[in-house]
């Protein structure tokens, strides 16, 4: 539940939003709220049919949902064809976290060489490193270093100890979330007979324009190329993407998924939670893998959905799975042995 200082009419929002409302225009909102906890002064909405039993009985001052689920709604609502993305877009307007003034605290450190642009802020303790470029309305929060050579486009969002390395680039309005850390070196060691030898990571890391990366997730600089992330890509918390990784643009990745080194993934890929991607592979566009899947190979086929979870069960029945699991190269000989005696029994044609 979330509440703002402003008030909206239905109408207003109807009107901003391009919504069709059914019911009194002039009721007045300040913030959203689940169906089930909304007051009347809020605004909910229905996406998930799971939640369809929770309608009838919400107090929701105007609900947002499709056409087929009006009959059920008690009070006002908004009609849209996606009212998920509605709602995305209207509750931007209750948003209560304030901009962030622009300044300089008076603990940031800024190389001389570095160029600051117009209505830039820079929160306590934060680094900008030699020949640095930060764009017009950029945000740095407390803590931040920005290391030598990178430029940030305007705009950029940073919160708290989000830590760039050398020669990364950030296109304009990327959001970077707390702890992450983009530009370490990429995992690359050399075996000597007797001992691992480092492999100088070269490249840099380069985001296009509106990425946002989740908190404490990792983005390893390339090792000779760049490690990309194209426009729009969306990253959750929590994952990692190792050097040279290229990803399409309006791909999105949730939390815990891990990609190896030198994959590329297409354009509007979705990746759900802990989904795994091999190094040196190619994942087509628009493919979705669903959670707990691993990609061991390149996916060529545009569109198609992949799925490599085991649901969870009961532990007796694992067990008892795990058991035959390790008797299935036995049974796959005696299938074989079957096959090759009931080959050698046919009757064979002479003609």
């Amino acid at each position: 539940m979330r509440t703002s200082p402003c008030q909206y009419s239905l109408s207003d929002l109807a009107a901003q939003f391009n919504l069709e409302l059914h019911g009194s225009g002039e009721t007045l909102v300040d913030g959203v709220g689940t169906l089930r906890s909304a007051t009347p002064t809020q605004v909910s909405f229905l996406a998930n049919p799971g939640y369809r039993a929770d309608l009838p009985a919400t107090r929701a001052g105007a609900v947002i949902l499709k056409q087929e689920d009006a009959r059920s709604c008690p009070g006002n609502y908004f009609v849209s064809a996606d009212p998920y993305l509605a709602y995305a877009r209207l509750a931007k307007v209750f948003d209560t976290f304030q901009a962030v003034e622009p300044g300089v605290h008076a603990s940031a450190w800024v190389d001389q060489t570095a160029i600051i642009g117009k209505n830039v802020a820079l929160g306590p303790r934060v680094v900008i490193g030699p020949r640095c470029e930060i764009g017009d309305g950029c945000a740095i929060g407390p803590g931040c270093v920005i290391e030598a050579d990178s430029r940030l486009g305007a705009g950029c969002r940073l919160y708290a100890n989000v830590s760039i390395g050398q020669r990364v680039r950030l296109g304009q309005r990327v959001i970077i979330h707390p702890g992450a850390v983009l530009g370490a070196d990429g995992f690359g060691v050399a075996f000597a007979g007797d001992h691992w030898e480092k492999v100088p990571q070269l490249g840099g890391v380069v985001l296009g324009d509106d990425c946002e990366i989740g908190a404490n997730t990792t983005i390893d600089r390339g090792a000779i190329d760049d490690t990309v992330l194209e426009e729009d890509v969306r990253v959750d918390n929590l994952v990692q993407i190792a050097h040279n990784v290229h990803i399409g643009a309006h791909t999105a990745i949730a939390a815990l998924s891990g990609i190896a080194g030198s994959a590329k993934i297409g354009r509007y890929c979705l990746l759900a939670a802990r989904c795994g991607v091999n190094g040196h592979i190619e994942i087509a566009d628009r493919v979705t893998l669903a959670g707990d899947s691993m990609a061991f190979a390149s996916i060529t086929e545009a569109g198609t959905t992949w799925s490599g979870l085991i649901p969870a069960q009961p532990i007796k029945q694992w067990h008892r799975n795990v058991l035959r699991l390790h008797k299935l190269d036995e049974l796959a000989k005696r299938v074989r042995a079957l096959e090759r005696e009931q080959d050698q029994g046919k009757p064979h044609d002479d003609n």
